[in-house]
């Protein structure tokens, strides 16, 4: 069983920054993709941004040339650094891990943004 610990999330003015951080462990043999989803009120999740164990990484168009990924694979910890942010980012947001065939979820961290 693996377990994500989410950090990073509250309240910002539209246009400020946040780093979210996720760090995964327990039974961790080789981590494959990481990465992040979110829930806005009302809406589905959405993909926000992955990066696989090459660091190759993917982004939802909405938050392209704002948000930025990263993984620290000697931490088994997953970032996202996101800039310029938008009212319309307020979601609940959730770190993904893949490992194995398997993916873990972490319980959501809240990022609200004010205009």
């Amino acid at each position: 069983q693996v377990q994500l610990v989410e950090s990073g999330g509250g309240l910002v003015q539209a246009g400020g920054s946040l780093r979210l951080s996720c760090a995964a462990s327990g039974h961790i043999s080789s981590i494959k993709t990481m990465g992040w989803h979110r829930q806005a009120p009302g809406k589905q999740r959405e993909l926000v941004a992955t990066i696989t164990s090459g660091s190759r990484t993917n982004y939802a168009d909405a938050v392209k040339e704002r948000f930025t990924i990263a993984r620290d694979n000697a931490k088994n910890t997953v970032y996202l650094q996101m800039n310029s942010l938008k009212p319309e980012d307020t979601a609940v947001y959730y770190c993904l891990v893949q490992v194995g065939p398997y993916v873990d979820w972490g319980q959501g961290t809240q990022v609200t943004v004010s205009s």
